[in-house]
């Protein structure tokens, strides 16, 4: 995978870590931006940047911890892994029920680090694709009918055309003719597909 458009974001506070931290991740080819503080970050980050934040735990001011939480709050998905020289389980618990990708103590191997950022950006290469998946399907369904739109989610529910005809009070005929509607408008090729589209649209549910 290539990692160009990405970018990995350090958080430090330590000067000589953030410049260390810059060179290793830089020799891979990846890009790098250090910040010395949260705060700092915060002020020059914008949601919808390609990337991983690599984060100091203790820091004057918000933690990494904090600031982990915050980006959670605002609904900010970008892959975290958290480094800190004063690791403790109840610190990497709280970073991995936030999401955390990763949980490193200092000093790290160099390797094990890079693999770790590799795996966020990946990560977050997945998110992104889901994400404008979700987005393509959200506008193919805006132009379904409310009609239309029931009978896709009987449809991928598993109901079939005389239960659906039965269910709405119309004509199998009629149901026929809503079905090839919403396959075209959907742009599926099949049911299986027209499926997965539910499912990522969270419209489909399983039967007990």
């Amino acid at each position: 995978m290539m990692y160009q458009d990405k970018t990995v974001f350090v958080v430090d506070d330590d000067q000589a870590i953030r410049n260390s931290l810059k060179w290793l991740i830089e020799s891979v080819g990846m890009k790098v931006e250090t910040y010395a503080s949260a705060d700092a970050f915060i002020d020059s980050y914008y949601p919808g940047r390609s990337g991983c934040l690599l984060l100091d735990v203790r820091m004057p001011g918000m933690s990494g911890l904090d600031l982990q939480e915050y980006f959670v709050s605002e609904g900010i998905r970008i892959p975290v892994i958290i480094i800190t020289g004063h690791g403790d389980v109840p610190m990497a618990v709280r970073a991995m029920k936030a999401g955390a990708v990763d949980f490193i103590e200092k000093p790290f191997n160099d390797e094990v680090l890079l693999d770790s950022i590799r795996t966020a950006l990946t990560l977050e290469a997945e998110q992104r694709m889901e994400q404008s998946q979700r987005a393509e399907i959200a506008a193919r369904l805006a132009h379904l009918t409310p009609r239309e739109l029931e009978v896709m989610e009987m449809v991928t529910n598993g109901k079939s055309n005389k239960e659906i005809a039965t269910g709405l009070g119309v004509s199998a005929k009629t149901v026929e003719a809503h079905r090839a509607r919403v396959m075209e408008k959907m742009e599926a090729q099949s049911l299986a597909e027209l499926v997965k589209m539910a499912i990522v649209a969270n419209m489909s549910h399983a039967e007990d």
